[in-house]
Parts: C-alpha cells; structure tokens; sequence
C-alpha cells in the first residue's frame, strides 16, 4: 500500500508535462520509512480534506502521501486523506481561514503568513538566522518551537509538526544579483520583488532597496509572466516544480531566510476524533514531517541543478557576498527582535551556534 503513491506520482509528473524536452520531475528520492505501529480501534470513518499550496511533484505532496498511507493502515481503512495540491483551495491565508471555519480539514501553510495567528513564529521569518539545515531542525524541534505550535490553541487551529519549506532564494527577471546593489538597482530601479503577506520579509526586501510586493502564491507565475512583479523569493525546489523558470532568468543563492511548514487541522475536525485518532493522527505527522525534511535536502540541490539545465542562470554566493547582504539587512533585527522577543530570537541565536558548533567538532 505505502508505494501506490510512488507509481501514481510518475503518472501525475509525466501528465504535467506540455513542453516537448521530457524532464525528470523529481531525483532519486529515498522511500517512505516502513509504517509501524499497532492498528487503531474503530472508532467510525473518518475522511479528511487536505489543502496544499504546491505541486504534486514536491516534497510536501509526497509527505502527505505518506502520512495518508500512515493512516489508512493503521486504521485499516478506516481514515483516509483527500489531497488538493496547487493551492486548488486557495492560498495559504484562506486556507488558514478555512480551519476556523470547518470548512477544511487540514493544510499546510508556510510559517510566514501563520504570525497572524502566533506572532513569535516571525522569529523565523529574521535574515540569516539559522545557516544550515541542521541548526534549523534543531530550531524546529526545540522547547520553543513546541511552545509556538502550543499558541495555535484558541485560534481554531491545531497545529501539529512543523517540517521543511527551506532556504529561500531570489529569482528574477531583470537582472543577474550578486550584491544588494544588484537589487536596489543604483543606476537603475529597484526590483520588484514578490513576498508573502509577511511585515519582515517586506522589510528585509525594503532594506535592500527592492519594491516588494505581497501576493497570493497563486496569483504569482502570471504576475511574472505579465512583468507585474520582476521576481520572487523561495526554495529552489519550489522554484522548480512551480515552473517559475519559465518566466525567470537569473536565480541567487541568497539563502536569506529558511521558513518552516506548518502541519495544521481545524480544531472542529480535530475535536471530533476519538482521542485514539488524535494520536494516530499526531504520530503520523510528526513521521510525515521528518520525511519531508529528508525529501527536501535531497531536493535542494538537485532543484538548482535542474534549473540551471532548463536555462536560468544561477549565481552562487561565496561567504563575501553573503557577509554584504547580512550587513545590509541588519536594520531588520533593530527593529523586529524587539517585536518578536529578545529571548526568543537569543535562545533561536543559541542553538544555531550550539548546532554550528557540534558540525564543526564532528567535522
């Protein structure tokens, strides 16, 4: 059961492509772990309705598929998962809002628009906070970040796991960017840059001199096509699977924030679950979560690989021009960690060096 959606994905990638050049869609990706665990009782049929903002062929979708397979057979049957992946449902923000409503079961949101909900997730929305993956699943695995996905309580959301989104990088339209200057233009305009509906990621685009503009996911790849915006910031794997090089001809390795997901349901469906489904449920997020951390460092590279193959040229930053855009948004941190919470920002400061420190000493 666990690889039927393995089988169905090579079907989707390949109807989703409509250009004549047959690329690999996705790389080598490990398998799903073995699902273990006793079967649940019965306790009725239970079928959850999930939205999700990407597409078929990315990590996220993959790990929902996983954490569907999970359910199903340790319920025999019994709970079973309607995916919707392309934002089908609408934007991260109106499915968000679909929670509260009971209108949806779960999504899974990027923890950037979710700080309307729980302000301290802003702490990762900060510039070059955490360096490498490992000090950000440290980060996410942390007393802290329980205590944020803790705060969901009351909103009308439960919030269950966080996983990857990644390192976000900057792709454009206009113009190659190995500096801040490349992005505030000098002699020239600064570029338009979309973001999420997010008060620091404006203000990080802000202070290096671009025009940022806040816009619904869905809404973006016409947006670039139609030159509205001249670019956007995300993960490469996003990048790709959302076929923005279509419309983008330069990327940067900026890797200026990383950005978590956040499993989420609505606290009605999550209210009406035997407290031996809320466990199951809980379980096989956190697994499909660990999952799709693993699915996203093995997409990583291979995504910028990928993109740079079907024609975007792509700027790798070396530790100089990195140390130029971290000065250049450090009014960011004068005024947001103060908003956040000094502690919190000092204790996320913290474990990105504990975690810096221990590669270093295994190195």
């Amino acid at each position: 059961m666990q690889h039927f959606w393995k089988r169905t994905l090579l079907v989707t990638g390949a109807t989703l492509l409509s250009s004549s050049i047959a690329y690999a869609q996705t790389p080598d990706l490990s398998d799903p772990p073995e699902i273990e665990g006793a079967v649940v009782g019965d306790h009725g049929k239970v079928t959850i309705r999930m939205g999700l903002g990407l597409a078929e062929t990315s990590p996220q979708y993959i790990s929902s598929r996983y954490f569907a397979d999970i359910l199903d057979q340790r319920s025999e049957g019994r709970i079973s998962v309607n995916l919707f992946p392309n934002s089908q449902l609408g934007d991260d923000v109106q499915m968000m809002e679909m929670l509260q409503t009971g209108t949806l079961d779960m999504t899974y949101p990027s923890s950037s628009p979710a700080t309307g909900y729980v302000a301290e997730l802003a702490v990762f929305d900060l510039p070059f906070l955490l360096p490498t993956r490992e000090a950000a699943v440290e980060a996410m695995r942390s007393d802290a970040a329980q205590e944020m996905l803790d705060a969901f309580d009351g909103t009308g959301i439960k919030a269950l796991a966080f996983a990857e989104n990644g390192f976000r990088q900057l792709s454009n339209s206009a113009r190659e960017v190995s500096s801040p200057e490349d992005v505030a233009g000098l002699d020239v305009r600064g570029l338009s840059v979309r973001t999420m509906e997010n008060p620091v990621h404006l203000a990080i685009w802000q202070a290096l001199g671009a025009n940022p503009t806040p816009m619904a996911f869905g809404e973006l790849f016409s947006a670039m096509e139609q030159g509205v915006v001249d670019g956007q910031e995300n993960p490469w794997s996003t990048i790709l699977t959302s076929n923005f090089y279509e419309v983008q001809d330069y990327g940067s390795e900026t890797r200026h924030v990383y950005t978590p997901f956040i499993q989420m349901m609505s606290q009605r469906t999550w209210d009406r679950l035997d407290p031996e489904y809320q466990e199951l449920v809980q379980e096989a997020a956190l697994q499909a979560a660990d999952y799709e951390i693993l699915l996203s460092s093995e997409y990583d590279d291979w995504a910028r690989d990928q993109l740079e193959e079907r024609g975007m040229q792509v700027t790798r930053l070396d530790d100089e021009q990195i140390a130029a855009f971290q000065e250049a948004v450090q009014p960011v941190y004068a005024e947001w960690a103060p908003r956040i919470g000094e502690d919190l920002v000092a204790e996320f400061q913290r474990l990105a060096e504990s975690s810096m420190a221990e590669s270093s000493t295994e190195k």
